[in-house]
């Protein structure tokens, strides 16, 4: 259910407005009579980044590695043995 209040209205009734878009609904804030804001709920909060997670399941090649192939068909050359 979408329902458009103007600013004043709104400002004035944030508390039920924020219950409405909780309840499922959705808000629209308009100047004017012209919408210019809608008020959603938001998702679940990302997850934060865990540092160290992939420790241990690869390692970098060492320091004496040959250099990458200096073309991209020389990349695929390679990859592909040839």
């Amino acid at each position: 259910m979408q329902t458009q209040f103007n600013i004043h209205e709104a400002k004035s009734s944030l508390s039920r407005l924020i219950e409405q878009v909780e309840a499922g609904g959705e808000v629209v804030i308009a100047r004017a009579g012209k919408p210019v804001v809608r008020l959603v709920p938001i998702g679940e909060a990302p997850r934060r980044r865990v540092l160290g997670l992939l420790k241990g399941r690869f390692t970098l090649p060492d320091e004496h590695a040959p250099p990458l192939p200096g073309t991209p068909d020389d990349f695929i050359d390679a990859i592909q043995g040839r």
